[in-house]
């Protein structure tokens, strides 16, 4: 028996929308009812650039399950760049680490060590640091003036797109009080 062209498309046609009716009232595994089907939603920001995108954060027992782009949000409306997008693994990650990690200079083991202690030693070092390398004033080359600099050559500080907008504001205001001068930040990263 022969089929005509017009046959084969009214056929496929049919055949396609039949499949679509069926599975209508069904969630995939994919889908986000089926995900979140039982979970707390709230609101929030995303801390990794200036822009503000919304993102919805869905809770179970207290632990985050699944974050994404909140479609109600006037500024990104559901949509995320690549590090909204991975805000789910840096909140939930097995590899995340909990606890202060050190090596001793010179040693080919990590040690584990108290937050109070590693906060103590980045202190005692930063101050030995600044100590050593402060400036007061500073000849200048072209006038040959001694001119007041307050700052410290041996210490420079690095941030990065983790930091949001109050923590990059107290992060820069801490490295000027203690007179470091090369401040970066990189959004990027």
């Amino acid at each position: 028996m022969g089929i005509s062209r017009r046959q084969f498309l009214q056929g496929g046609v049919l055949a396609a929308a039949g499949t679509a009716l069926a599975g209508k009232g069904e969630a995939s595994v994919d889908s986000p009812e089926l995900r979140t089907k039982g979970a707390t939603t709230s609101t929030t920001i995303c801390p990794y650039c200036a822009v503000g995108c919304g993102l919805v954060v869905s809770t179970k027992n207290g632990k985050v399950i699944n974050i994404e782009g909140d479609p109600k949000h006037p500024i990104n409306q559901g949509s995320l760049c690549s590090k909204g997008s991975s805000m789910f693994q840096v909140a939930v990650n097995d590899r995340r680490l909990q606890k202060v990690m050190y090596r001793a200079p010179g040693s080919a083991r990590f040690e584990e060590k108290s937050w109070d202690w590693a906060l103590d030693r980045i202190s005692q070092l930063m101050k030995e640091t600044r100590d050593k390398t402060f400036k007061h004033t500073e000849l200048n080359k072209k006038d040959n003036k001694q001119y007041v600099v307050n700052r410290t050559d041996g210490m420079a500080f690095f941030g990065g797109a983790g930091l949001d907008n109050e923590e990059c504001y107290l992060w820069s205001k801490f490295a000027r009080a203690m007179g470091v001068g090369q401040l970066e930040h990189q959004a990027r990263l």
